[in-house]
């Protein structure tokens, strides 16, 4: 099979993006990830891996984590913890640790998005003491003994240790989705994000496995690049889609037979020789007639402003017998549907809408002519009906969107333009169990 494939289109020949999204200063700001941080803060320091000069550290309190934004480069973590220690009996100091660092986003050997920290810079200053709270004198260190408390470099390492998580969960990021038991989607970073003023864009190869083989997709005629993000968008993040992603959607789920349909009529040969005097001939008792449709051409999408289109090119075979079916004619129908498209969680689900144009042609006949008006008559109304339904019947899971694993989206709205659909949504972190 992988070798029928690899046969039947053009490969790739350059990597080149046909989805991605962007996260806006909205969405990086988005704070309820920050209990997770802050407690695993806390717990590091009430482990004492924020040690202090040897003394007992009592309490942590993060009192401020921010992420920002720096164009062209990366990110800035900035962190804010004050400690309570214990230098002597009856004596507690607060001191405020700050963080200062920088971060950007490699793609690693594997392929996969990592954040990695390029320059970190802890401070350290006392703020208040039992000692001097009785004195009513403020008491300053001088930076020298300042910064002989604080281990640098262990410090650093801790704050390495907090892209843990983040990084595991990126990882998620190009995991195979199924699409059908066997068809599987899966979503591949091009390069390492793009930092501006506006967001995080990050662009996305979409690959299809078939039987567990890569398929090779069309080239697409147009090159996709990621659209410029709003200057102020309210939202938190923007699934960015191109009319080639949907065109290779479909394209997949032909190539894994998905789209193979077998079609009841109500008609019977009786009742069709009625019409087409030649079929006594071929059929000496009364058969239910079914029909067969498998696509001549690859299905193809449009995208037009406020509109998506899904164009199908099939054969239909009609026949009668089972399971010996038996075709007596084929008819080519070129159709156009209208495209439903919605998003929930972090699936999108693509429904054919009713059949908006559509044009029968004999193809071959074991019955002499049919004109064009029997052939409307006879089969017209049952492929109206039966072949959204089935497509629909496929596509009812719906498909995985590009995400992260714990974040799911919500607020979600879906905007169709020409060539591409934008999806802005806000993020919604899942609530951990167990």
């Amino acid at each position: 099979l992988s070798i029928l494939l690899s046969l039947l289109v053009p490969a790739h020949t350059t990597r080149s993006p046909d989805c991605g999204g962007i996260l806006t200063p909205s969405g990086l700001s988005y704070r309820k990830s920050r209990p997770r941080i802050s407690h695993a803060i806390s717990r590091e320091g009430r482990q004492q891996h924020f040690s202090v000069h040897g003394n007992q550290i009592n309490s942590v309190k993060v009192a401020e984590l921010s992420l920002s934004l720096i164009p062209d480069t990366g990110l800035r973590l900035s962190i804010d913890v004050d400690l309570g220690i214990t230098p002597a009996p009856s004596t507690t100091k607060v001191m405020r640790l700050s963080i200062l660092a920088d971060i950007h986003v490699e793609m690693n050997p594997e392929g996969n998005l990592e954040l990695v920290t390029s320059a970190c810079k802890p401070t350290l200053e006392e703020r208040q003491s039992t000692e001097e709270l009785e004195r009513s004198t403020p008491h300053e260190s001088s930076s020298s003994d300042v910064d002989k408390q604080i281990n640098v470099d262990k410090i650093c390492l801790e704050v390495s240790k907090l892209l843990l998580l983040p990084n595991e969960h990126l990882m998620s990021l190009t995991a195979q989705f199924p699409i059908t038991p066997s068809c599987h989607i899966q979503y591949l970073p091009l390069a390492a994000p793009v930092f501006s003023e506006q967001g995080i864009t990050i662009s996305l190869q979409t690959t299809f496995q078939v039987a567990g083989m890569a398929i090779p997709l069309p080239v697409s005629p147009v090159p996709f690049s990621m659209p410029e993000p709003a200057s102020s968008s309210p939202s938190h993040f923007t699934l960015a889609f191109s009319e080639h992603f949907y065109t290779s959607l479909f394209f997949a789920l032909e190539m894994a037979g998905a789209f193979n349909m077998t079609i009841p009529s109500p008609l019977t040969t009786a009742t069709v020789a009625q019409k087409i005097t030649q079929m006594g001939s071929l059929f000496q008792e009364d058969l239910p007639v079914m029909l067969q449709a498998v696509f001549r051409s690859s299905p193809r999408v449009v995208l037009e402003e406020g509109k998506a289109a899904l164009k199908l090119f099939l054969t239909i075979h009609v026949g009668a017998g089972l399971p010996a079916f038996q075709s007596f004619l084929s008819v080519n129908v070129d159709m156009s549907a209208g495209l439903l498209l919605s998003v929930a969680d972090t699936r999108m689900t693509i429904s054919a809408a009713a059949i908006e144009d559509v044009e029968l042609s004999l193809a071959a006949s074991d019955v002499g002519p049919v004109p064009a008006a029997l052939l409307d008559e006879l089969f017209l109304p049952t492929i109206r009906e039966e072949v959204p339904a089935q497509m629909n019947v496929v596509l009812s899971e719906g498909v995985f969107v590009p995400h992260v694993f714990s974040f799911t989206y919500t607020d979600v709205k879906v905007m169709i333009h020409k060539d591409y659909v934008l999806v802005p949504c806000n993020l919604e972190l899942q609530a951990r169990t167990g």
